[in-house]
């Protein structure tokens, strides 16, 4: 418990053995309950999770926003965390970032990513890039500006989930949430900047840049549509 709030980490993994382990030794003794999500797996990630003391829900339908429904829904915590199973978002972080939550009294925390690591690789350049522009087509058409709309560390209360409606299940899932969150104005939301390991991540990646960047702007172009006919 950290000031008398019960905390859920949700970590969604397909095939992260390479780093799974190292992430959830690094969780604070406060969390209560670590949730990891194995989304169809074909190695040991399912596996070492349980030697680590994690419980593992597993989700057969492949897909980033599937994996987090199913980890949502089984989190008991009143505040959820989330973030990868790659070592790429610092744990260190968890503390940091629900006291700004809590001592605020805040609803929702997008954790903005700061690379400490960063090179001039062709693959960071297309990721800083994409993310530029994904980030840049979400404030056009929602009309709320934060830094970095694919994050995927986020502080949250439970109850934000009721005041939501997400229809995402795979990587969208993630711009989705912050759309969802930041625009609903019974909400109190803040983006807030954390160091990250873009090259340093344990484990492959699972990002298709190109096709998962073309999909995720196409649903924002799909979301907003939806927003305009349900208003008309």
């Amino acid at each position: 418990m950290h000031k008398k709030a019960n905390i859920s980490v949700v970590i969604p993994c397909y095939n992260e053995e390479a780093g799974i382990g190292r992430v959830l030794e690094k969780i604070p003794d406060f969390i209560q309950e670590i949730i990891v999500v194995d989304n169809n797996s074909t190695d040991r990630t399912a596996e070492i999770a349980r030697t680590k003391g994690a419980t593992v829900v597993h989700e057969s339908r492949q897909g980033y926003g599937y994996a987090y429904k199913a980890g949502l829904a089984a989190a008991k915590g009143d505040i959820i965390v989330t973030m990868d199973g790659d070592g790429t978002y610092p744990t260190i972080a968890i503390a940091y970032l629900v006291d700004i939550l809590l001592e605020d009294e805040l609803d929702f925390v997008s954790a903005r990513r700061m690379p400490i690591d960063a090179t001039r690789s062709w693959n960071n350049v297309q990721r800083y890039f994409g993310n530029l522009v994904l980030t840049a087509v979400s404030a056009g058409l929602f009309g709320f500006v934060i830094r970095d709309s694919q994050s995927g560390m986020w502080v949250f209360r439970k109850t934000v989930l009721d005041k939501i409606t997400m229809t995402s299940n795979s990587m969208a899932f993630s711009e989705e949430l912050k759309i969802e969150a930041f625009r609903n104005r019974n909400l109190k939301c803040r983006e807030v900047a954390i160091q990250f390991k873009y090259v340093h991540r344990l484990g492959q990646s699972k990002l298709h840049l190109w096709r998962d960047g073309f999909k995720n702007l196409l649903f924002l172009f799909k979301k907003r549509y939806t927003y305009r006919t349900q208003k008309s």
